[in-house]
């Protein structure tokens, strides 16, 4: 088995291989324009976003600069999502984003590790496992989401957590590792923070 099928296949394999490389060299180029654009350059933005991505839906969002393995190459995006600044996809898998969702500052998704055995290591052994986030998720600045995670829709991931374990829909959950603090429910229809009330839900 090469080291594409094994990667194909979610085996460990030697990122080195040139066969695998391919054309990584030239999405990197496409992500080098897209963070160099201006911020008045929004139609270039959003054309350059088509030409990089696998998939991205209508009125995405993503604040400069981007980071990207891939330069966004095996990331399909639904639509409505907003991206703040400084993004890191570690885009050596598939990652997948639902409709609507939110994405604060300083994030990292990744779907690629390394063996913990050290003669792996030391023979550029890696392996990749997608991600899956749901429609209509917040996550909270600096969370970091590892290789193989789902999280379901309309969850709520707090700032600072690692999610090293898939996450049900509708719930808030943090911490590190990230576990489910709450379901989302009547409490979240009359506070939007704390013991703030809401002033706009009947």
């Amino acid at each position: 088995m090469t080291n594409k099928e094994r990667k194909e296949n979610g085996l460990v394999y030697r990122y080195d291989d040139p066969e695998i490389m391919g054309k990584q060299l030239n999405y990197m180029e496409k992500l080098y324009d897209y963070n160099s654009t201006r911020p008045l350059e929004q139609n270039k933005r959003q054309q350059l976003l088509k030409e990089m991505f696998a998939e991205i839906g209508d009125g995405c969002h993503i604040e400069p600069p981007l980071h990207a393995n891939w330069g966004g190459h095996h990331v399909h995006f639904g639509s409505g999502i907003y991206c703040n600044f400084n993004l890191t996809l570690v885009d050596d898998a598939d990652i997948y984003v639902g409709n609507d969702c939110m994405i604060a500052p300083n994030v990292v998704i990744a779907t690629s590790g390394h063996p913990i055995l050290p003669v792996l290591r030391e023979h550029n052994y890696v392996y990749n496992l997608p991600v899956h986030i749901g429609k209509n998720v917040w996550i909270g600045s600096g969370v970091q989401i590892l290789p193989g995670v789902t999280i379901g829709d309309n969850s709520v991931i707090g700032a600072g957590s690692v999610v090293t374990d898939n996450i049900p829909s509708n719930v808030v959950a943090l911490g590190a590792p990230c576990r489910v603090t709450r379901e989302i429910g009547k409490k979240d229809k009359k506070y939007f923070f704390k013991d703030r009330e809401l002033d706009v839900w009947e």
